[in-house]
């Protein structure tokens, strides 16, 4: 019986530990409340699909797109696509009910009732064993199934496109960007280098203001689509994302190409910035701080006919 009762106790615990971890486990891309998330979205012609080279300012792979509208053997479809989203956005309808079930039987056993009443809970040593092992089973998938999710999901190689050959470094001076490993074969100059960093500070800026109409200028309709849901669902909540004091410290060219008359250009960017959501009502601070804080991404940026670039994607890294 006191072997029972311990097991009850251990089992009480790790259900706590539980309960408490899994739901920041699945809710952590929501602590980045800058434009994008923290999630990556958008497309990159033909390259979609493909990860972009690392490079000395993103050494870790960029994470694959968690939401897009090209599809794959369709280059260049999510640029201009204005069907639906093929997107992976939190836990799928899959997760959501294995944590849901695992979520049932945590608070069965706080409460005494154990995962299955019928069978005498914990009183039980069979009933103890089931409940242990199924809990075992449920966290073990959870697990596994939340490795797939992160995990690169890139295509291989031949996937799109194939990089340019290796080049000499050509250092960007006065603009803090550097060139990569690999040259690529569409030429970017230090005028595309300074759109660029011009984008990333106009790009915040309009987002902190939640000006829909000037982020059109700025970005591909389809990244408007999803910057204009994220501020809905701030309005939603009663909060206001505000980014300030955005400076470039370091950027580098990853990969550039030419599909057609759209030319494409992936750069990793470290910047500081000041990130805050205030409560609307109050102006009360709910998260983030006035301390500037560094992040990494990888943007990609399009332009049509030679004209302007507009962002066409964001990664995370």
């Amino acid at each position: 019986m006191k072997l029972i009762q311990r097991a009850s106790g251990v089992m009480k615990a790790f259900a706590i530990v539980l309960s408490v971890a899994l739901p920041l486990m699945f809710a952590v891309s929501a602590a980045d409340a800058r434009i994008g998330g923290g999630r990556s979205y958008g497309s990159r012609g033909s390259r979609t699909f493909s990860a972009p080279p690392v490079t000395s300012t993103a050494p870790n792979a960029a994470r694959p797109l968690d939401r897009t509208m090209a599809q794959p053997g369709r280059p260049g479809a999510g640029a201009a696509a204005t069907g639906g989203f093929n997107r992976r956005p939190g836990m799928g309808m899959l997760g959501g009910l294995a944590a849901g079930f695992l979520g049932a039987g945590l608070l069965g056993m706080l409460f005494g009732g154990g995962l299955f009443g019928g069978l005498g809970g914990l009183s039980s040593m069979i009933g103890l064993l089931l409940q242990i092992g199924l809990i075992y089973l449920v966290v073990r998938f959870a697990m596994s199934w939340w490795r797939r999710r992160n995990a690169p999901a890139y295509a291989g190689p031949g996937s799109g496109p194939a990089p340019g050959p290796a080049a000499q470094a050509n250092p960007r001076s006065g603009l803090g960007f550097a060139s990569a490993s690999n040259a690529p074969p569409l030429e970017i100059t230090p005028s595309d280098y300074e759109a660029f960093e011009r984008l990333l500070g106009e790009i915040q800026t309009a987002w902190s203001n939640e000006d829909v109409n000037t982020l059109h200028t700025l970005a591909t309709p389809e990244m408007v689509s999803y910057f204009t849901e994220d501020l809905r669902a701030n309005d939603a909540r009663g909060v206001v994302n505000k980014v300030s004091d955005v400076k470039l410290l370091q950027g580098d060219l990853a990969e550039a190409w030419r599909e057609r008359t759209t030319d494409y250009a992936t750069v990793a960017l470290r910047y500081s910035l000041i990130d805050k959501t205030i409560e609307r009502a109050s102006g009360r601070v709910v998260e983030g701080s006035d301390k500037p804080q560094e992040v990494t991404d990888v943007w990609t940026f399009a332009r049509l006919g030679g004209g302007k670039w507009e962002l066409s994607a964001i990664q995370q890294t």
